[in-house]
């Protein structure tokens, strides 16, 4: 760790004598590549000079332990007692910066809600999940705009799609693919009892034209008029936009914008994210030891989460997370669950690498 850890600070510091050098000041793009860099390591080399520093003054203290002076080596020991923590607690951080990080953390990601089983209710529980999901983007910063939705009889989504952008979306929502299921009376229920509904919620990153190109020679791109609400307009223009992707069979439509190019691009957005995740997930699926540290198997059919309204519960299956705060989860309060889902997937991966010979 020592060997890699003088490798890094050696980077910094090259780093910044580069983003010294007027010739690369005065190329932009350089400069950001640059600058982008330093900083992804600012926080490591910050916690390794703390924990050098930490180190140097427990030698320190040590050497006072020698010290004839009984003051002397009563204020050493307080020191010793207070640094030893400090510095297992800096070299436990370490080993977590150390780890490989996720390439895809930095993208904005494309979510994906779609009501499952529970008629009504379970359109009603999608709106109540992508209510949580805009309030909690609020919370960091972040932008959500609509790409798609088809809404349910009673309200809430039967499907709605949206991307959120903003910083390092995809590696606080990469957790939150799956089945989530609620337990609640609906509305309608006029006997007090408790149904079971369920959605299914995808978060895919973001594609780029650099990430995933689709030959447009495989696609099959339909425009009809558009149905639901609208006005005069969807009776009178094919703006919709239904677009195949012939190899892998994937279908995107798009309504919501009166402009068919709108619809359009936003199909393309979502049909590159879409084929972007599979070839993810096939490259996951033959990393066996990554496999190994994930949270749950990532399958989009895999039970992840279960809001219990009556008791107020939040219970994530994966990791054995129960939470007694449900209602402010639904309010948009996610920070408790993506840290424990984080923490418990870092927690994995340093107990894998430290297994590995």
């Amino acid at each position: 760790m020592l060997e890699r850890l003088r490798d890094v600070v050696a980077r910094f510091e090259e780093l910044q004598s580069q983003l010294g050098d007027p010739e690369v000041v005065s190329d932009h793009e350089r400069y950001t590549t640059l600058n982008r860099e330093l900083v992804s390591l600012t926080p490591l080399v910050d916690t390794w000079r703390e924990w050098d520093s930490a180190r140097q003054q427990l030698d320190e203290a040590r050497e006072l332990l020698r010290e004839p002076d009984e003051e002397l080596r009563a204020l050493a020991r307080e020191d010793i007692d207070s640094l030893e923590p400090r510095i297992n607690e800096l070299a436990h951080s370490l080993r977590l910066l150390l780890l490989p990080t996720d390439p895809l953390d930095d993208k904005n990601i494309i979510l994906e809600i779609r009501a499952g089983a529970g008629g009504d209710e379970s359109a009603l529980f999608a709106g109540d999940l992508y209510e949580m999901y805009t309030r909690f983007a609020a919370t960091r910063g972040w932008r959500v705009e609509p790409l798609s939705a088809s809404e349910g009889a009673m309200g809430g989504f039967r499907e709605v799609i949206a991307m959120i952008s903003g910083d390092r979306v995809y590696s606080s929502l990469k957790w939150e693919s799956g089945v989530h299921r609620v337990q609640r009376v609906p509305a309608t229920e006029a006997q007090g009892r408790i149904h079971t509904s369920t959605c299914t919620v995808a978060v895919l990153p973001e594609a780029q034209d650099v990430d995933v190109r689709v030959d447009p020679n495989e696609l099959r791109i339909d425009t009809y008029r558009a149905s639901g609400a609208g006005g005069q307009h969807v009776n009178r223009t094919d703006s919709a936009v239904r677009i195949t992707h012939l190899p892998t069979g994937l279908v995107v439509t798009c309504q919501d914008e009166k402009s068919q190019h709108k619809n359009r691009d936003r199909a393309m957005k979502v049909l590159q994210s879409r084929l972007f995740d599979l070839e993810n997930q096939r490259v996951a699926s033959e990393r066996a030891d990554a496999r190994r540290a994930q949270v749950g198997t990532g399958d989009r059919s895999e039970r992840i989460r279960t809001y219990n309204v009556p008791q107020n519960r939040l219970t994530d299956h994966r990791i054995g997370l129960t939470l007694y705060q449900l209602d402010e989860v639904l309010q948009g309060r996610l920070e408790p669950v993506v840290d424990a889902l984080t923490t418990w997937y870092q927690t994995e991966q340093l107990r894998l690498a430290e297994s590995d010979p």
